[in-house]
C-alpha cells in the first residue's frame, strides 16, 4: 500500500539521490590514492585497500544484512542505512591515521550493501508492475551520474582542498539523500518477512547459479585490476597532469554511462549471449590498454574504450541471476540478487588486490593484464552456462 501523498516519481528521485551518494563514495578513493599515499606514508598497494576493503564490506553486508533486516519497516530501514552511511564517511573525513580511514570505509560499505538490495525492491514496489524495470533503471541513474560527475568532482575537491573534504562532500550529499528518503519514501511498503540463511545454501547448491555468480565476480572485477590504479597510471605513463586526470575521469564516466545504457538494451532479450559479447569486448579493451598505455593519444583512447565496456555487463548480470533464481530457487530470488551484489564486490576486491600485487611485484604498467586473465575466466564460465542452457532445452 503506497502513501497517498507521495508521488512514485518523487520516491524514485529520493532513491536516486541516495544512490548518487552511495555511488560516489564507492570509487572516490580511485582518484584520491596519490593523496592518501602522501598523507599516511603508505604504499600504493596499501592505499588500494580503501577500494578493496570497501568492496569486501559490501560483499559481507549485502546478504548478511538482507537476512537480518527482513522484518524491519522499509522506510525506517532506509533512514537507518543512510545514517550509517554518513557516520562512515564522517569517520573517513576526520581520519588521523590509515586504520581509521579504513574503518570509515568499512562502515560505509556495510550501508552500501544493504542499500542496493532494499532500494531496488522499493523502486519496484512504488510503481505499477508494468513499470518496474523502468523504475529500477531510474534509481540506478544515481549511480551512473555519480560515475560521471561524483567521482571526478570528489577528486577535484581532494586535489584543491585536501582529500578529507572529498568525504565531507559525500557526507553532505548523503544527508540530502537522508532527508529525501525520510520525506518521500512511503511509510507502508511490503516487508519481506523472515529470511533465513538456508536460502544461501540452496543457491550455492545450484551449479548454474554458482557459475553465474563467479562470472559476475571475474567479469565485472576484471576492470578493477587496472581501474583501481588508473590515476597513477594516467600520470606516470600516459602523461596526464593531476588536473588532466580529473577531466579524463569525467569523460570516462560518460563512456560508462553510455555503456550502461547500451548494455541494458542488449541484455533484454538474451542476457547470456549479450554478456559473452560484452566480455570479449572488455577483454580486447584491456589488451589494447596494456599495449598503448605509454602513448598519450592511443592510451587515452584505450581508457575510453575500457569505460564503454567496464560496466556494460552490470544490467545483464543482474537480470540473468534473477531469471536463473526464479527458475532454480524461486523462494530465494531476493537473496540471490543480494548475493550477486556481493559477487560484484568480490570482483572489485579481487581485481583491486590483483592489481596491487602486480604493482608491488612487476610494476604498475602490467595491471591491465591481471584484468585480462579475470575476464577470460568469465568468458569460459559464460560459455559453460550456454552449454547447460542448450542441454536443458534439448531435454
Amino acid at each position: 500500500m503506497k502513501q497517498k501523498n507521495v508521488s512514485p516519481s518523487l520516491t524514485l528521485l529520493a532513491l536516486a539521490i541516495s544512490a548518487f551518494a552511495i555511488g560516489s563514495t564507492e570509487f572516490i578513493s580511485v582518484g584520491l590514492l596519490p593523496m592518501i599515499v602522501e598523507t599516511f606514508n603508505v604504499s600504493l598497494a596499501q592505499a588500494g585497500l580503501t577500494v578493496s576493503i570497501y568492496a569486501l564490506g559490501v560483499t559481507v553486508g549485502a546478504p548478511l544484512l538482507t537476512i537480518l533486516t527482513g522484518q524491519i519497516n522499509r522506510k525506517k530501514l532506509m533512514i537507518g542505512i543512510m545514517i550509517t552511511f554518513m557516520i562512515g564517511n564522517i569517520l573517513a573525513a576526520v581520519a588521523i591515521n590509515f586504520p581509521m580511514l579504513l574503518a570509515g570505509r568499512i562502515i560505509s560499505a556495510l550501508a552500501h550493501g544493504i542499500f542496493m538490495s532494499v532500494s531496488t525492491v522499493i523502486a519496484a514496489e512504488v510503481v505499477a508492475p508494468s513499470k518496474r524495470a523502468s523504475a529500477i533503471a531510474i534509481m540506478f541513474t544515481g549511480l551512473t551520474v555519480a560515475t560521471v560527475t561524483g567521482v571526478p568532482l570528489g577528486t577535484f575537491i581532494g586535489q584543491h582542498m585536501g582529500w578529507h573534504f572529498s568525504f565531507w562532500f559525500i557526507t553532505i550529499v548523503g544527508g540530502i539523500g537522508l532527508i529525501a528518503d525520510a520525506w518521500l519514501i512511503p511509510k507502508e511498503l511490503p516487508i519481506p518477512g523472515r529470511i533465513t540463511g538456508k536460502g544461501i545454501l540452496r543457491i550455492l547448491r545450484s551449479k548454474e547459479l554458482m557459475f553465474a555468480l563467479l562470472a559476475t565476480a571475474f567479469g565485472y572485477g576484471g576492470t578493477f585490476a587496472a581501474y583501481t590504479y588508473l590515476s597513477p597510471l594516467l600520470e606516470k605513463y600516459v602523461g596526464y597532469s593531476a588536473s588532466g586526470v580529473v577531466v579524463l575521469l569525467i569523460v570516462y564516466g560518460i563512456m560508462v554511462a553510455i555503456g550502461n545504457t547500451v548494455g541494458g538494451k542488449l541484455a533484454n532479450r538474451n542476457p547470456l549471449s549479450a554478456l559473452l559479447k560484452m566480455f570479449i569486448g572488455l577483454l580486447g579493451a584491456l589488451i589494447f590498454l596494456f599495449f598503448t598505455v605509454q602513448n598519450l593519444y592511443l592510451g587515452t583512447l584505450a581508457v575510453l574504450i575500457m569505460g564503454i565496456f567496464a560496466f556494460m555487463n552490470v544490467p545483464g548480470l543482474q537480470l540473468y541471476i534473477v531469471q536463473l533464481a526464479e527458475e532454480k530457487t524461486p523462494s530465494d530470488v531476493l537473496l540471490a540478487s543480494a548475493l550477486n551484489i556481493s559477487a560484484f564486490n568480490i570482483g572489485i576486491t579481487l581485481g583491486a588486490s590483483v592489481g596491487g600485487q602486480i604493482t608491488s611485484s612487476v610494476g604498475l604498467l602490467y595491471t591491465p593484464l591481471g584484468g585480462v586473465v579475470m575476464v577470460f575466466l568469465a568468458i569460459l564460465l559464460i560459455l559453460q552456462l550456454q552449454r547447460w542452457n542448450k542441454t536443458n532445452a534439448n531435454l
